[in-house]
């Protein structure tokens, strides 16, 4: 009996340390698919390093109609060229505003068709997301280099093989005031958390397209006057990545 109880400890002790090597390597896994700063495979930039105070402004989403044109009003009164990641369903349903952004003079970027998560796609259906927003943009006139930007930073292997294929970088962010909770609910907040947080070369991420971020479009002209105040200028990600070189 002692020895069959204690072969069933064995198989006991042997399943779980299992399950927790299993689990650890799915969590590993998990935080390597939304790493800002790392990838399997081709290039990813979180920020560029650089000795002059220049930095991206970036929005992920959209465009929509209500809160399209209110943003460009307020980056051509304080003169700031931003890159926006634009959705590829939102540009065909909303070609009037993705044409007011491309002449306003900003940078559009890719962040998927549908706003699919990454995280598992394949390289067909990775190309399949990249490549029909890519075509919507183009369709709405846009004739700028288009970088890519995956939903929420996710990818695993698909996409980033599917990129670096093409010589296309994923791009990411290395401020992101609206990831913490106690911040992402007050302007005063975000913007205290962007001017405080920024260094040359800083790619700042933001959402402004939908009614649930009124903070963040309410946070917009202090967070540009402090930084301009700090000395710094708005550049977009392709004026940002000319400017110097990706951390190593």
């Amino acid at each position: 009996m002692r020895t069959l109880f204690s072969k069933w400890r064995m198989i006991l002790v042997i399943t779980l340390a299992a399950i927790l090597t299993i689990c650890a390597a799915l969590y590993g896994v998990w935080q390597l698919s939304r790493s800002r700063d790392f990838q399997l495979f081709g290039k990813i930039i979180p920020r560029i390093e650089t000795t002059e105070k220049a930095i991206a402004l970036t929005f992920d989403d959209g465009p929509t109609p209500a809160y399209t044109q209110p943003v460009l009003d307020l980056l051509r009164e304080r003169q700031v060229t931003a890159t926006f990641f634009l959705m590829g369903v939102d540009v065909d349903a909303h070609p009037d505003e993705t044409r007011a952004i491309i002449a306003a003079g900003h940078e559009i970027g890719n962040h998927t068709y549908t706003h699919a998560d990454m995280t598992l796609a394949t390289e067909d259906s990775a190309a399949d997301e990249i490549t029909r927003a890519d075509n919507a943009f183009r369709q709405a006139g846009y004739t700028g280099d288009i970088h890519v930007r995956p939903p929420f930073s996710k990818k695993l292997i698909g996409l980033p093989l599917h990129l670096a294929k093409h010589d296309r970088a994923t791009i990411t962010w290395d401020i992101e005031p609206e990831s913490w909770p106690e911040i992402a609910s007050d302007p005063a907040k975000i913007a205290a958390h962007v001017i405080e947080k920024a260094r040359p070369g800083s790619i700042v991420n933001l959402h402004v397209m939908y009614a649930s971020r009124e903070a963040t479009r309410q946070a917009l002209p202090a967070m540009i006057d402090g930084l301009r105040a700090n000395g710094y200028r708005f550049v977009t990600v392709s004026e940002l990545i000319a400017l110097g070189t990706t951390p190593q």
